[in-house]
């Protein structure tokens, strides 16, 4: 029987051509203006009050898993292009369990994905999922808050307790991983080329750096640039306030209106810099790693002294699940070091399973010529694998509690890139 986390050899030869990466389709998430407009009209459900307590907590999941049992089957929501088309880890689950996966790659962006079901869970019906991967935003929040997610079972998840990195076992958007566990995660911080940048940059200074006129690449995301401001003040954003947006919006008009940036870029900020149109730029760590393996360039990816942004993607499972059981089985299995290796090795961003690194090198060991140069790149990679020191510097978005303080920061932020 083929080892899951062993990717089979055209796959990897594959790599050598450009594909898109997961944030072609992140990137729209959270604050676009139909983000903006279902925050202003408002959902509609229950609110729920986190639990209190570890005892209030461990009531809730006993009451929900009581009598609940295996089906056989998992309906299973993810984003495109977030696992090999040939499934060799759901394959595998099915070997080991007997448990079907129907999978789909059905949500291209958090806020249509909510839009999409936030009527059918507030009224209690199926949303014909029993699991799904969203990104931490003001919609995971909503889910949150509105008691659409279950919560989870960690007796279940074995795996997770075991082996997942300690950066994700309290995440603030869900302290104590009651209702999500992270699927995968990635940064944002500064890239360059050294054909045209001599000295790496070690400070968010650089993109302000006079020097540098005309050849700056910055973000159009909102959330994005808005980290970007507050980092250079020495301002977490995580703990941000609406003064301190203020600050970075002043900073980030400075830069734009000095001319230091060339453009307010998505995804296609990587060619530009590759060619040499621009110098540097904010960047996402999985497009630099994966313009550097498909193309051939010699990028360079930096977490600035002042620290930097780590987003990540979460497996949960919505309360009108059919199978859940199912599902808590089948997000545990991603916690095995070898499955994780598995998943990373295709979409190369980074993997809350550390010893995934391991298991990927043993891989490297076993292949030969262009498998093993690439296996060997991904395993030695801090951009799949931060380390330590780096994890200490990430922080998050900062947790926008309502529309009301999404509109507020919009309305400071999308002016900078919009005007």
């Amino acid at each position: 029987m083929s080892n899951p986390s062993t990717p089979d050899p055209s796959f990897l030869r594959g790599l050598t051509q450009r594909r898109l990466g997961r944030r072609d389709a992140f990137r729209v998430a959270g604050f676009s203006a139909a983000g903006l407009a279902l925050a202003a009209c408002g959902v509609k459900g229950k609110g729920v009050a986190r639990p209190t307590s570890s005892a209030q907590a461990q009531s809730e999941v006993e009451k929900y898993w009581a009598g609940k049992a295996k089906n056989g089957r998992i309906d299973f929501a993810n984003w495109p292009l977030y696992m090999d088309p040939e499934h060799p880890e759901l394959k595998k689950f099915t070997e080991q369990t007997g448990i079907k996966v129907n999978y789909k790659e059905v949500i291209q962006e958090t806020t249509s994905w909510f839009a999409k079901i936030q009527p059918q869970l507030a009224a209690g019906q199926s949303i014909d999922y029993d699991l799904m991967v969203v990104t931490n935003s003001i919609q995971l929040t909503q889910l949150i808050k509105l008691g659409y997610l279950v919560p989870l079972d960690h007796d279940k998840l074995p795996n997770f307790t075991k082996n997942v990195g300690e950066r994700y076992r309290n995440e603030s958007f869900d302290p104590g991983n009651v209702y999500t566990v992270p699927w995968a995660s990635g940064m944002t911080g500064i890239a360059y080329n050294p054909k045209y940048v001599d000295t790496p940059p070690t400070s968010y200074a650089a993109l302000w750096d006079p020097k540098y006129k005309g050849k700056v690449g910055m973000m159009s995301d909102s959330q994005e640039i808005a980290n970007f401001g507050m980092f250079a003040l020495g301002i977490d954003p995580e703990k941000s306030t609406p003064a301190d947006w203020q600050k970075a919006a002043d900073k980030l008009l400075q830069q734009r209106d000095s001319g230091i940036v060339r453009k307010y870029y998505d995804q296609s900020y990587i060619d530009p810099l590759a060619k040499g149109d621009i110098w540097l730029c904010q960047a996402w760590s999985g497009d630099v790693f994966q313009k550097n393996l498909s193309d051939g360039t010699d990028l360079k990816f930096v977490i600035p002294d002042e620290g930097a942004t780590i987003w990540t993607d979460n497996f949960m499972i919505p309360k009108t699940a059919a199978n859940p059981v199912d599902a808590i089985t089948l997000i545990d299995f991603f916690y095995e070091p070898a499955i994780a290796a598995s998943l990373a090795e295709y979409i190369n961003y980074v993997t809350p399973v550390p010893a995934a690194q391991e298991a990927i090198l043993a891989d490297a060991a076993k292949a030969t010529g262009e498998d093993k140069k690439t296996l060997d790149m991904i395993a030695n990679s801090p951009l799949v694998f931060p380390s330590a020191d780096v994890y200490a510097k990430l922080r998050t978005y900062r947790t926008l509690a309502d529309a009301t303080e999404q509109k507020k920061f919009e309305s400071i932020f999308q002016p900078i890139t919009t005007s």
